[in-house]
C-alpha cells in the first residue's frame, strides 16, 4: 500500500439496509471495499413503528471488526491496524433521545403514520408556514423532526437528542454531538447562521439543552470506548463525515460544470442543486423546497421526490402474493420497455403512495378515481411507475433551476436508481436534459472522501473531490431522445 493512501471505514446506513465499507483513498485512488452488508428491518410494536437500532449498533460493530481485521490482512501498519479513521451517514430527521446515558426507548421510524398527524398540528399552533421557512429554510415534511419532537411526550423527561448517526458515534466514542449537515434537517438550524434556533425550540416549548454541540464533516468526533475497540480489534478514531447520507452523496457526484443539477436515488429521489446561499421565500415554500447543509458551508437546495420506494413496493406486494419479487426487477424492467402505445402517468407524490402496503391496488385506485384507465398487466404497470417517477423529477429539476435563476444542462443521478437504465433514459427524455448516470455508491464515497481529506490524501476543495470520482469512477451517459 502506498504510504499516501489513506485506509478508512464509511458506514452508511439507508432505510433499508446499511453497509461497511473500507475505503482506499489517495492520489488517483478512491476504492471501496465493501466488509458488511445487512437489512435495516423496522418493527411493528403496539407504539408504533421504530428503527432496531440496537440490532443496528451491533452490525455496525460487526461490520467495524470485519474492516479492522480486513485492513490488518493487507499488510499495512498503524493504528487499528491501519484503519485512519471510521464516519457514519445515515437517513435523516430520526432520532433517539437519552436520560443520562439511557436511550428512552426505540426510535421511532419517519414513516409511523400517527405522529407524522400529531406533529404539524402542535407546531403550526404556534408558528406559521412561512415564518418557519424563513427561519430554518426547511420543506414541508409531517416527519421533519421538529414535528416529531412536538408528538413525542418523553421530551419532558430526556436530557439530550440525538439523530440517528450522532446516536451511534456516542455509543461508540461516548462523546454527544450533532453533525451539522444532519442537524440541518431537524427544522432546529437556523437556515442563515446554521446554529441552533435557540428562540424558536423556546417557542415550541422544547429545552434547549436537547440540543447537542455541533460539528462540521472532517472534525474529530473522538476515540473509541475501551470495550468498543476490544470488540472491533482496534483502536480507530471517529471521525464526522456530512452524516446525512444525501450530504455525504452530493460530495459523491461528479460535478465539474456550472450548470448541473443531481438526483440522489434510491428509496427516495432528492432533486436538487448546490448554492452557496439558501433560496427563501414564498415560491420556494409552495414549491416544497428545502435549503439543507451540506459539506463545507454549501446548501443542498432540493426537494423530496418519492423514489423507488413505490416499484420497491410493488414488488414486494406481488412477491408476498406468489408473484415476481425484488428479484425479478431487471427481467421486468426488459419487458416493461418494451411496452408500446401510450404510457398513463399518476402522481407519485399522492401521499396514499408513503405508507406501506398494497402499491398496485393503490395505483389502480388512484387511476379509477379520475376515470382513467389504469396500466393493464405487470409491465405496464412497471413501465407506468417508471415514466411517473421520471415525470416527477423532470418538474423538479425544471422548479430547481428557475427558483434558483441556474440554467441546467446535466442532471447526474447517483446512488441504486442510476443503475435504472429504463429510469435514467425516461428522466432524459421527459427533462431534455443529458442524464450522467453514476456512481452507484455515491454517499460511502462522500463519506470516504471527507475522511481521506482530512488525513491529508486528498485536495482540500470539494471540486478536487469531484474530480477524483471523475478520474477513478465511469459514469453512464443518456441523452433526451425526440
Amino acid at each position: 500500500m502506498h504510504p499516501s493512501v489513506a485506509q478508512v471505514a464509511a458506514v452508511d446506513l439507508g432505510a433499508s439496509s446499511g453497509r461497511v465499507m473500507v475505503g482506499r483513498v489517495g492520489p488517483g485512488v478512491l476504492e471501496l471495499e465493501p466488509v458488511a452488508r445487512f437489512a435495516n428491518t423496522p418493527l411493528r410494536l403496539p407504539s408504533g413503528l421504530h428503527w432496531d437500532l440496537p440490532r443496528l449498533y451491533a452490525e455496525v460493530l460487526a461490520g467495524l471488526r470485519a474492516a479492522v481485521a480486513e485492513v490488518a490482512g493487507s499488510g499495512a501498519a498503524g493504528s487499528g491496524g491501519g484503519l485512519v479513521s471510521v464516519g457514519i451517514d445515515s437517513w435523516a430527521v430520526d432520532y433517539g433521545l437519552l436520560a443520562g446515558e439511557r436511550l428512552l426507548g426505540l426510535p421511532f421510524h419517519y414513516r409511523d403514520e400517527a405522529r407524522g398527524e400529531r406533529g404539524p398540528e402542535a407546531v403550526h399552533a404556534r408558528i406559521d408556514h412561512a415564518e418557519l421557512y424563513l427561519r430554518n429554510g426547511l420543506q414541508f415534511l409531517p416527519f421533519n423532526t421538529l414535528y416529531q419532537l412536538a408528538a413525542d411526550p418523553l421530551t419532558e423527561v430526556a436530557d439530550q437528542l440525538l439523530l440517528v448517526p450522532d446516536l451511534l458515534d456516542f455509543w461508540l466514542t461516548g462523546r454527544r454531538v450533532a453533525e451539522r449537515t444532519n442537524a440541518s434537517t431537524t427544522g432546529l438550524l437556523d437556515v442563515r447562521t446554521r446554529e441552533w434556533d435557540r428562540g424558536l425550540a423556546n417557542r415550541l416549548g422544547l429545552s434547549v439543552e436537547l440540543l447537542p454541540d455541533l460539528v462540521d464533516p472532517g472534525e474529530s468526533i473522538g476515540s473509541l470506548l475501551p470495550h468498543v475497540a476490544e470488540t472491533v480489534g482496534g483502536d480507530v478514531p471517529v471521525l464526522a463525515v456530512g452524516s446525512h447520507d444525501t450530504a455525504s452523496a452530493v460530495v459523491g457526484v461528479p460535478m465539474l460544470g456550472d450548470h448541473t443539477a443531481y438526483i440522489s436515488l434510491g428509496t427516495w429521489g432528492l432533486v436538487g442543486l448546490e448554492l452557496d446561499e439558501p433560496v427563501l421565500g414564498d415560491a420556494a415554500r409552495a414549491a416544497n423546497f428545502t435549503n439543507e447543509g451540506g459539506v463545507d458551508g454549501t446548501v443542498r437546495f432540493l426537494t423530496n421526490v418519492v423514489g423507488t420506494w413505490v416499484l420497491s413496493e410493488t414488488l414486494r406486494t406481488w412477491e408476498r402474493a406468489g408473484g415476481p419479487g425484488t428479484a425479478d426487477l431487471g427481467r421486468l424492467l426488459e419487458e416493461a420497455a418494451r411496452v408500446t402505445g401510450p404510457v398513463p402517468v399518476f402522481d407519485v407524490q399522492d401521499p396514499r403512495f408513503a405508507p406501506p402496503g398494497d402499491m398496485p391496488t393503490r395505483i389502480r385506485d388512484w387511476f379509477d378515481e379520475r376515470g382513467e384507465r389504469p396500466p393493464e398487466g405487470r409491465a405496464a404497470l412497471v413501465r407506468s411507475v417508471v415514466e411517473s417517477l421520471a415525470a416527477a423529477y423532470a418538474t423538479a429539476l425544471r422548479q430547481a433551476g428557475e427558483l434558483a435563476g441556474r440554467r441546467v444542462e446535466v442532471v447526474h443521478v447517483v446512488g441504486g436508481g442510476a443503475q435504472n437504465a429504463l429510469l435514467c433514459q425516461a428522466i432524459a427524455d421527459r427533462s431534455g436534459l443529458t442524464v450522467a448516470a453514476g456512481p452507484v455508491e455515491a454517499t460511502a464515497l462522500g463519506n470516504v472522501l471527507v475522511q481521506g481529506r482530512a488525513a491529508g490524501a486528498t485536495g482540500a476543495t470539494l471540486r478536487e473531490l469531484r474530480e477524483l470520482v471523475a478520474a477513478t469512477h465511469n459514469v453512464v451517459t443518456y441523452r433526451p431522445r425526440g
